[in-house]
């Protein structure tokens, strides 16, 4: 088996339980790390097909400790979800195998079908994809299960928010008051992503522009949901925030509200989602920035991401606060 660097060579056992998922005739010819990922080693396995062609799979490995202890649960929800997907319009893989208590690979492991085109986390055409980025996600909420998936969870909490060197704090005292009241009471349940940002949406972009760029692919599908689609918008406007700067998170729920999505109709309800997602990002960002960079975006330092978002929390709490 051929691979572009030595990291990419797929683990014994891990490849034989690939390799009883294939067609007859077909063999594994070729592995490439695909970088982007926080929580899981992922893999693009090029088969070999019978006839002398190829065809691409991507292999997702979860070998943190940390991501060891919650595979079993996000890899059987992500197997879920994508079997849901595949009877619905919304562009994700198709599941082929799961392992998720590595009964059978080194590591809990999920192979699926690869999607073509790239993640895009540039600043050009941004115009162009934020619309699409919210059309999908209204596409997505409109997914109706047979059966509800998990409530939703958050996780960040007034005493784990981590204000930003040099922020305004006055307006960060602010934002950690709204997220110490209770989540709002009352809102409609949509099927929810639950990590729907530029990272794990793929894009094909003509070579004339990105003027005719489109989405073919919605991938990490590891915590479907069920709560308030301000959920959804409030993480996507953060990581938009943080990439591209704090208008185009102020811009993305509105986007989503043209699209002929659904928020929270008390600007109080709406700013505490917001807020939420904004401050559990200031948990993050070490984390998160570290592959943007990795993928080109060499701009986005620690503190440049932290300037932004305390740039966006300022605003939140001086538009709708």
């Amino acid at each position: 088996m051929t691979n572009h660097d030595e990291t990419a060579v797929v683990r014994p056992l891990t490849l034989d339980w690939v390799s009883r998922h294939l067609e007859v005739g077909e063999r594994v010819v070729g592995a490439e790390v695909l970088h982007g990922g926080i929580t899981a080693e992922m893999r693009r396995l090029t088969v070999g097909t019978p006839d002398g062609g190829t065809r691409d799979l991507v292999l997702r490995s979860l070998v943190d400790p940390f991501y060891v202890e919650h595979a079993g649960d996000w890899l059987n929800r992500e197997a879920g979800a994508l079997t849901l997907l595949t009877k619905t319009r919304v562009p994700a893989p198709e599941l082929v195998a799961a392992d998720p208590v590595a009964a059978h690979c080194e590591y809990p492991s999920l192979l699926m079908t690869h999607l073509a085109g790239r993640t895009v986390l540039d600043d050009e055409g941004l115009e162009t994809r934020v619309p699409q980025l919210a059309r999908q996600l209204v596409a997505i909420h409109a997914v109706q299960p047979a059966e509800q998936p998990p409530k939703y969870v958050t996780l960040t909490n007034p005493d784990t928010v981590v204000i930003p060197k040099g922020a305004d704090t006055a307006a960060w005292a602010a934002a950690i008051d709204v997220i110490r009241k209770p989540a709002p009471p009352r809102c409609e349940g949509r099927f929810l992503h639950r990590d729907f940002q530029p990272g794990n949406v793929l894009f094909d972009v003509p070579p004339s522009g990105p003027a005719g760029t489109r989405i073919t692919g919605v991938v990490d599908w590891a915590a479907p949901s069920w709560g308030p689609a301000d959920l959804d918008v409030a993480h996507c406007s953060a990581v938009l925030a943080q990439l591209h700067g704090p208008a185009w998170g102020l811009r993305f729920p509105e986007a989503y509200e043209e699209a002929g999505g659904v928020l929270a109709a008390a600007t109080s309800e709406r700013l505490y989602w917001l807020v939420r997602d904004g401050l559990a990002s200031s948990e993050e960002v070490h984390a998160v920035s570290r592959p943007w960079r990795a993928v080109g975006r060499t701009d986005l330092t620690p503190q440049a991401v932290e300037a932004r978002l305390d740039a966006y929390v300022t605003a939140l709490m001086d538009t709708l606060g």
